[in-house]
């Protein structure tokens, strides 16, 4: 069975609530080869990390993230939802797969890899989302590596693929086959999924040839992968 890298999805969610610090620092402890993050802008425009549009279903908060300040965000949570900035000291010389939810601005685009580039992280974190999103990213920074979300079976247009320059292609996981994995690595692309979270999901992708699975539960994962060692 080849190698394939474990990426821990929003951390480790089933010990620790999810985009924290401490999910982040458990799937590292884990074994997760990388840790997926979300990234949404403050209303001051500081990079935090949250999936979802506002503070409710992490935090009992419905306020939406966009209108509050990071120090607001800070007072609101307890210090709870970490700025990228302390995401990517936390998780210190690991790789961190940046996820842009929503449909964000090619300003606050910008500023995320902005702020990466200035943690001194740009060689180790990469970037996934839908396309107007990774055009973005290219625009902002002509070196990122990139995971282009695919979320149908429709082939991306190769005009698309020229401009963007992803190294992985990332699919739902319920899409992939061993036929559509053939015909992403003939293309030049690498086959990246989320979110399985069963055994037999994952090794169904695993026997099937994908490249990367981004999980729930990297334990699982790495125990299908024979690696069974907390770190």
């Amino acid at each position: 069975m080849q190698t394939v890298t474990a990426v821990a999805h929003r951390g480790d969610p089933y010990r620790f609530r999810e985009n924290t610090l401490d999910s982040l620092r458990s799937a590292l402890r884990r074994g997760a080869d990388a840790v997926e993050i979300d990234v949404r802008l403050t209303r001051d425009g500081v990079p935090v990390l949250l999936h979802d549009e506002t503070l409710d279903r992490l935090w009992e908060h419905d306020r939406p993230l966009s209108a509050l300040s990071a120090d607001e965000v800070r007072g609101l949570t307890a210090s709870g939802v970490p700025t990228l900035a302390e995401a990517l000291t936390a998780t210190k010389d690991s790789r961190v797969m940046i996820d842009l939810p929503g449909d964000p601005s090619e300003r606050a685009v910008a500023r995320i890899v902005a702020v990466a580039r200035e943690c001194g992280a740009g060689d180790r974190v990469y970037y996934t989302g839908d396309a107007p999103s990774m055009l973005a990213v290219r625009a902002a920074d002509a070196k990122a590596e990139i995971a282009l979300t695919r979320k149908t079976l429709a082939p991306a247009r190769p005009a698309l693929l020229d401009v963007i320059r992803p190294r992985y292609l990332n699919y739902r996981f319920t899409l992939l086959d061993h036929d559509l994995i053939e015909h992403v690595h003939r293309g030049g692309h690498l086959v990246s999924c989320w979110t399985p979270d069963t055994r037999r999901s994952m090794r169904r992708l695993l026997e099937t040839g994908v490249d990367s699975i981004t999980t729930n539960r990297v334990d699982v994962l790495n125990a299908l992968r024979g690696y069974t060692t907390e770190r």
